[in-house]
């Protein structure tokens, strides 16, 4: 699996979105990439999202992802690091054959403290193009990752678009954004045409 070429800088997945095999290949190789990073002496941590979808909310609009408690646990230590910042990512990416399904996978990096995080992403192109549109027109994608205990939060305060936990007291609604500076490294040319795609 090779990274898309470019500076990068920083629900809803049906079932059988989750259990597809190209969706279980790419956590293999995000597990490979993980480890690689380990071996060269970074310290990576492997997200395997519950959910992913596109959000229109105004407060978290971009990809949404719904991770483990203890995931986002080990997240939210991390980004609360105040020696770590993610600055560049590197996005691995590839369409699933013969469908509108994109599956990506976005590590997330901070290159002075030797620090990544690998977010696996799934989304079906039909329904996330308003969502890939606006980040197009304006130059950035937006991950949120959320714990599985913030699913049913419906509260709707801003959140910064720079990397970064929210937090306003209610375990319940806190998320942590990556943001990615060039979002074609997550298309195909063709997936933003008008009309459903074939």
């Amino acid at each position: 699996m090779s990274p898309r070429s470019g500076p990068d800088h920083s629900p809803s997945t049906d079932d059988a979105a989750t259990t597809d095999p190209s969706w279980t290949e790419l956590l293999e190789d995000a597990a490979s990439i993980a480890d690689e990073y380990r071996e060269d002496g970074w310290d990576a941590a492997l997200l395997e999202p519950i959910a992913v979808s596109p959000s229109e909310r105004e407060d978290r609009f971009g990809f949404d992802v719904l991770v483990s408690d203890a995931e986002y646990g080990l997240l939210e230590t991390l980004v609360e690091n105040d020696d770590v910042t993610f600055a560049d990512a590197e996005v691995y990416y590839r369409p699933a054959a013969g469908t509108d399904r994109r599956l990506a996978l976005a590590v997330e990096r901070d290159a002075t403290s030797e620090t990544a995080v690998c977010v696996p992403l799934t989304y079906a192109v039909d329904e996330a193009r308003p969502v890939l549109e606006t980040a197009v027109l304006e130059g950035e994608l937006l991950v949120h990752v959320r714990s599985a205990g913030s699913e049913d939060s419906n509260d709707t305060e801003d959140s910064d678009a720079d990397t970064s936990a929210k937090d306003d007291g209610d375990d319940s609604d806190q998320w942590v954004t990556f943001s990615h500076g060039d979002p074609s490294l997550f298309l195909e040319e063709s997936d933003l045409e008008t009309g459903p795609t074939e």
